[in-house]
């Protein structure tokens, strides 16, 4: 076999330039125990959390691949639960950044999740219409919820009732009862999507939005609560006159849905408060206290509403009839009008605070003090802090951070390396920054025109900008400052190449011209020191627009791709034209031609990259490159390798010798708009329409095809598992629940381990058997051959090792992985588990795998007389020993209750000594005072 050419792999080093993506949302959360001061924001597949009051990135939550799509704190504000594009969530811990839980289930991105007030467990909806209940403390799914026909958009749980709300795109809103899991009611007054929910007034009201300016109110009433004779009467009649129109043909269907299931909840639209936005909702969020309502829509205006509380309620009602009793008697009547408060009287707005771009979400949270701190994630890679002074007579939002450094405010379209490798310029529709690659700190940022193209001028101090208003813009880097602005092009300057003798540069754009440049040093009026400058010295006119251009290494020839899908070669010294190489269907966008000039690289809109020889303009192969356009195409330095950009969201490095594609670097999450190398080809840098710059650096790790191919396979096989059809349990039908968990490559995983313990304990069972034959027959001991694998674990018993391995399946994935397992083990995994559970070892997880496949292979097991012994057993080891597990914990509860009544009363004692020993002290004071003055007279 010869020898393969060695490749050497490029690995994702940083990502950069990125505040927070709009996504998903933005969320307070507590570190060091200080609450409404650090955010947590999604970041493409990572969470960035940042000190508001510095500006600061203190955290980054790192995830996999799939982009972060939902965000939401536990109430202990310990942890922090992320949902991702491909639905899956992990549980991450803010006080060490790792994710400690991984739960599998949904089959599309999560788009709602909620905690319950205990933090135990954790709901999420997602775009597969499902609803799932998990279980945080066992870290395992407890049932899937279905009944909505489109994406699920809000879940919330009732703290005083076992009940959840979900709210979905299908216009429904549905009520669960948890004990039952079942949907007992659903509301139907909503002609559009139901964006958004929020519960207020201690969960008597709920607040819908939908995708018009009103934002319905429905009284919730509890059945149990009216039954009570002893209860007064809800606040149902409260917001009656609230002075807003009802749509007779919603109330008629509202009543029809409510009049046969009165059961647990009696929910009725009491009115609408308006919003000033004319648009959808996006957000409609309380905070903890419920006391703040606040939304928002498509534009960049947050509405704030203030809610009032039993007591304000009954204070302005009571003022109300005061005022309505006076007035009686100066209109000298009988009886003053019943008094009702309205709606709008009740939900009052406070104030509308105007953001600087269009708001994606925001975070609201009540301090202690009455000061309301909210933060804004913003459409254009900005996050802003603003605080709101409730007691004010006029409260007013005041912004006290605006994170911006970070980030550009819109889609970086062009990249450029220094020539030392340590400085990156990128460029967008408003500024210019330079970037440090080794700290990925912005190390300059200056305003600029909007840019298509850039170059470093040699030396590194000065850079240029192509815009799209025709100018070349020259820049110093030391003082940051805008040195020359030349209007170069009649129309955008698409392309800026750099000579190889670094004394010029060529310009080609949209006024079908390709312009020379030289550099010049110019001696200003103003002051003695001469400036760099650019000089025009030549022009070359041609038929159709210039889409790029690039100098041979040699400097002989110019490539120029135009409009017509050609690209064209002239002679530099006379503009003469030389070669034509057309074949693409659609223009070129982008191209670059190789260190010794051979070779030309041409990527075009039609998705396809050819490689031309530039002696005689043949092509030498054609590759089917992308998905979609080919937007960037750059050759490693001293070689034939060269990467490519496409708006599949991809890079892809290519070998132009043996048109091969080597490797591809995933992780944009949208259209990578342009990339760069650095001089020595050892770091790649790409810029994106998911707002983020990443870094790529050249590994020592060699790459070898054969294996990427093969990675490139299982990959492909692992997605394949994940979209096959769910195993189905026997008897079960597709109703309201379900299973929780979905197969996944790790459930397959997990149920091979399992199976591959059992063939090894039956083998070494057998083994066992033949060896005590053997010992008969010899009439001495003969020694038995242990398995390796079992003296690897210490040379445990068989039993003991298929005990290891099943305690190593993940609690999320243990349903799915028995649910997989074939029922010729499942006879074995009985008679194991009886024998563990009489040892009394792991009861609690033996008893859910055991009542789980009871109630799976439940035809199966009973219809054997092999088993029928072994299940008798179950039943008494089992009661016996979960008698014993509960009487254990009853014990440590009682105990652990006891000590804190004892710490409880300790402090009490410590608090009145330290109160008395005080009063003690300042008696003590007070005299010495009352004598000094005494001496004093």
């Amino acid at each position: 076999m010869g020898l393969t050419r060695q490749y050497l792999r490029y690995a994702p080093a940083a990502l950069f330039g990125l505040v927070g993506s709009a996504r998903g949302n933005a969320a307070f959360v507590a570190l060091r125990g200080e609450r409404g001061r650090c955010v947590a924001v999604p970041a493409c597949e990572h969470v960035f959390v940042w000190d508001t009051r510095k500006g600061e990135k203190i955290l980054i939550l790192k995830g996999h691949k799939q982009e972060v799509s939902c965000l939401c704190p536990s109430p202990d504000g310990l942890h922090l639960a992320v949902g991702y594009e491909d639905g899956s969530i992990r549980v991450f811990s803010l006080l060490s950044g790792e994710a400690n839980i991984t739960f599998n289930g949904h089959k599309a991105a999560v788009t709602a999740l909620q905690y319950d007030h205990l933090g135990g467990r954790l709901v999420s909806g997602s775009k597969d219409t499902d609803v799932i209940m998990w279980d945080v403390i066992n870290e395992s799914g407890l049932y899937r919820l279905r009944g909505h026909k489109d994406a699920v958009t809000q879940v919330l749980f009732l703290k005083e009732k076992n009940l959840l709300v979900t709210s979905g795109k299908d216009m429904l809103v549905k009520w669960w009862d948890l004990d039952t899991q079942h949907c007992f009611k659903t509301l139907v007054g909503h002609r559009t999507e139901v964006w958004g929910m929020a519960l207020i007034s201690e969960e008597k009201r709920l607040i819908t939005g939908s995708g018009d300016s009103e934002l319905r109110v429905w009284d919730i009433t509890y059945i149990q609560e009216v039954k009570d004779p002893d209860e007064p009467e809800s606040k149902k009649s409260k917001g009656s006159s609230c002075g807003t129109e009802e749509n007779t043909e919603e109330d008629e269907t509202l009543e029809l849905d409510e009049q046969p299931e009165e059961r647990l909840v009696k929910c009725s639209k009491v009115g609408s408060i308006m919003r000033e936005g004319r648009d959808r909702i996006v957000t409609l969020a309380t905070d903890r206290t419920g006391k703040i309502l606040a939304c928002h829509g498509t534009d960049a205006v947050l509405e704030v509403f203030s809610v009032l509380s039993e007591e304000e309620v009954q204070k302005k009602l009571e003022k109300k009839a005061k005022k309505a009793k006076k007035k009686a008697k100066q209109s000298s009547e009988e009886e003053p009008e019943s008094v009702e408060l309205s709606l709008q009287e009740e939900i009052q707005r406070l104030t509308n605070i105007r953001a600087s771009s269009k708001i994606k979400s925001f975070d609201l949270i009540l301090s202690p003090k009455g000061e309301l701190k909210i933060v804004l994630l913003l459409q254009n890679n900005i996050i802003e802090s603003y605080n709101l002074n409730l007691s004010a007579q006029v409260p007013q939002a005041v912004r006290t951070s605006k994170i911006t450094i970070g980030g550009h405010r819109s889609d970086v379209r062009t990249l450029a390396f220094s020539s030392d490798n340590i400085a990156i310029l990128s460029a967008a529709a408003e500024s210019v920054k330079i970037w440090n690659r080794s700290t990925l700190q912005c190390i300059r940022t200056m305003d600029c025109e909007y840019a298509l193209c850039s170059l470093f001028v040699p030396g590194d101090r000065q850079v240029i900008v192509g815009t799209k208003t025709g100018k070349l813009q020259l820049y110093d880097l030391a003082s940051g400052s805008l040195m020359e602005a030349l209007n170069a092009h009649d129309g955008a300057v698409w392309s800026i190449a750099l000579s190889p003798d670094q004394r010029g540069f060529v310009t080609g754009g949209a006024d079908k011209c390709v312009k020379f440049w030289e550099f010049e040093l110019v001696k200003d009026e103003s002051s003695v020191q001469k400036r760099l400058s650019m000089k025009h010295v030549r022009v070359l006119q041609l038929d159709e627009d210039v889409l790029c251009v690039r100098y041979s290494p040699n400097q002989k020839l110019l490539a120029v791709s135009l409009l017509d899908c050609t690209v064209k070669i002239f002679y530099i010294d006379t503009l003469k034209f030389f070669l034509s190489l057309y074949g693409h269907k659609l223009p070129v966008l982008c191209m670059d031609i190789s260190y010794d000039g051979t070779l030309i690289a041409t990527g075009s809109a039609d998705r396809n990259v050819k490689i031309w020889g530039l002696d005689f303009g043949d092509c030498h192969r054609s590759l089917f490159a992308h998905d979609d356009s080919v937007m960037y195409l750059q050759f490693v330095a001293k070689s034939h390798l060269f990467f490519t950009a496409g708006k599949d969201s991809k890079i892809k490095q290519w070998d132009a010798d043996k048109f091969e594609h080597i490797q591809t670097l995933e992780g944009h999450h949208q259209e990578v708009w342009c990339l760069a190398l650095s001089a020595n080809g050892d770091y790649v840098v790409s810029a994106s329409h998911d707002k983020s710059l990443r870094l790529w650096e050249r590994t020592r790790e060699p790459l070898v095809l054969e294996e990427e191919r093969e990675m490139q396979r299982e990959a492909e096989y692992e997605e394949s598992v994940a979209k096959e059809e769910q195993p189905v349990v026997a008897g079960e039908t597709q109703g309201e629940t379900g299973l929780a968990g979905k197969k996944t490559i790790e459930t397959i995983k997990a149920a091979e381990r399992i199976m591959e313990a059992i063939e090894l304990y039956r083998e070494e069972m057998a083994k066992l058997t033949e060896h005590k034959a053997i010992c008969k027959a010899a009439g001495k001991e003969v020694p038995f051959p242990v398995n390796p694998i079992l003296r690897a674990y210490g040379n445990i018993t068989p039993s003991a090792y298929v005990l290891e391995v099943f305690k190593k399946v993940k609690s999320s994935e243990l349903e799915e992985s028995l649910l997989v397992l074939p029922f010729s083990y499942v006879p074995d995994l009985l008679r194991l588990f009886n024998e563990y559970i009489h040892l009394g070892l792991e009861v609690e997880l033996l008893c859910r795998a055991l009542l789980f496949l009871l109630k799976i292979h439940f035809g199966q097991i009973t219809s054997n007389h092999m088993l029928v012994t072994v299940i008798e057993s179950l039943k008494k080891t089992t009661i016996s020993r979960v008698s014993e597990a509960r009487d254990v914990l009853g014990f440590n509860m009682a105990g652990l209750q006891y000590l804190k009544r004892e710490i409880e009363a300790k402090d009490e004692v410590t608090f009145f000594a330290d109160a008395t020993d005080r009063f003690e002290e300042k008696k003590r004071k007070r005299k010495k005072k009352e004598k000094m003055v005494l001496a004093v007279l």
